[in-house]
């Protein structure tokens, strides 16, 4: 690939740490000559940030908690004044109570159900709805990428509640890109296989879930997080501009086994 996304402007939400798959997205958009912009949900997150944008030439660092309204138009409004026009969009937030993922899912608390469907999965049709009017004015069209997992589409061990919000993301992204269609702006999902993320570390039993991956996947291998990179740059590029409402597997062929 080269400058896929050259003269771009995109948003990515999500980037914690440098082992996010969200800062490989942010690596691979910068290498493929995008401009970036970052949001911090905390000052904790914020110092990360502010080491790791530099490496990305990202000069515009926001504050956002995703699930505040109020945050989502500061974040957009600040955009609007800035750009004018926002290409892209990557959501790439997820979030669920550790004791959530443990045992038997018809244990489910009401609070913590509601907080990984609140965190997980609407904060992208919250984010949708405040970025539409920046996304329509893409000259050649826009795109929206959130990330998901298998969970989501099967009964995946240690996952439990945030498999249910992974697919109601799922379905959020096709319903957005029936809504969004008529104003040339894609929306669509990577499902990454599992990657040694701080997000990941909280699944009980997950080196063990990398190690039946390399086994049965048709690659024999685990993924790495910028092939994660790779697969979200060309959504968000216009080599993909008539993808949309899909969900791409990026998992070296492991949700085709049985």
């Amino acid at each position: 690939m080269a400058n896929l996304l050259q003269g771009k402007r995109g948003l990515i939400v999500g980037v914690a740490n440098k082992r996010s798959l969200a800062w490989s997205i942010a690596q691979a958009a910068h290498r493929e000559g995008a401009e970036i912009a970052l949001t911090y949900q905390n000052e904790r997150l914020k110092e990360n940030l502010e080491e790791l944008a530099p490496q990305v030439g990202a000069k515009i660092l926001l504050p956002c908690e995703a699930t505040q309204p109020a945050d989502l138009e500061k974040v957009f409004a600040a955009l609007d004044k800035e750009w004018g026009r926002l290409d892209f969009l990557v959501h790439a937030i997820a979030f669920a109570k550790a004791d959530e993922l443990e045992g038997e899912y018809i244990k489910a608390s009401q609070e913590g159900f509601a907080l990984a469907l609140n965190v997980s999965a609407y904060t992208l049709t919250a984010m949708a709805r405040a970025a539409r009017p920046l996304l329509a004015k893409a000259e050649k069209g826009a795109s929206i990428v959130t990330l998901t997992y298998l969970g989501g589409e099967r009964v995946m061990p240690g996952y439990n509640t945030m498999g249910v919000a992974k697919a109601a993301l799922e379905m959020s992204v096709r319903y957005l890109a029936n809504d969004l269609g008529s104003q040339n702006i894609r929306v669509n999902a990577v499902s990454a296989g599992p990657v040694n993320t701080l997000a990941a570390r909280g699944i009980h039993g997950f080196s063990e879930i990398l190690k039946v991956v390399r086994e049965r996947a048709p690659l024999k291998r685990n993924i790495e997080a910028a092939e994660v990179g790779n697969a979200a740059a060309f959504l968000l590029s216009d080599m993909a501009s008539a993808v949309t409402g899909e969900v791409l597997h990026v998992d070296a062929g492991f949700s085709i086994t049985a």
